[in-house]
């Protein structure tokens, strides 16, 4: 049996992509916390691929970002090809059936807020007079 089931937070948005075909697919990283820390202390995770497709593709696309948590349950697929120097790459990455969005939605719109309003600040612009000028 090859399943599993992951809960994190994306490392950053998903790529949302069409195969020549025109099929949707989406590829995001999943961060995962281990539950114990090192020898310093530090918490640690696990970065996993994750691989969506279709409708549920468009979906991830759309409505996740970021920081997002997320629930995917699917399987462990394993591939190879070989990189432009002729050497052969294994990649293992999960092929989800099922994606759930776990990040409520007024957490998402404070986030854009917060992202607007620094947007806002770093746009306004003062005028400045010339002879405030170094050169």
């Amino acid at each position: 049996m090859n399943r599993v089931t992951l809960i994190g937070r994306l490392t950053k948005n998903p790529e949302l992509k069409q195969t020549q075909s025109g099929i949707a697919v989406c590829n995001f990283t999943l961060a995962i916390d281990r539950p114990y820390k090192d020898d310093k202390g530090n918490s640690q995770a696990d970065f996993i691929p994750v691989i969506v497709w279709r409708t549920q593709a468009e979906n991830c696309g759309k409505y996740l970002e970021k920081g997002n948590q997320c629930a995917v349950v699917g399987s462990i697929q394993t591939r190879s090809y070989d990189d432009k120097d002729g050497n052969k790459r294994y990649v293992t990455e999960v092929v989800a059936d099922s994606v759930e969005f776990l990040t409520p939605k007024s957490e998402k719109q404070e986030t854009k807020q917060a992202k607007q309003t620094t947007l806002d600040s770093l746009t306004t612009q003062t005028p400045i007079d010339d002879s405030q000028l170094p050169f």
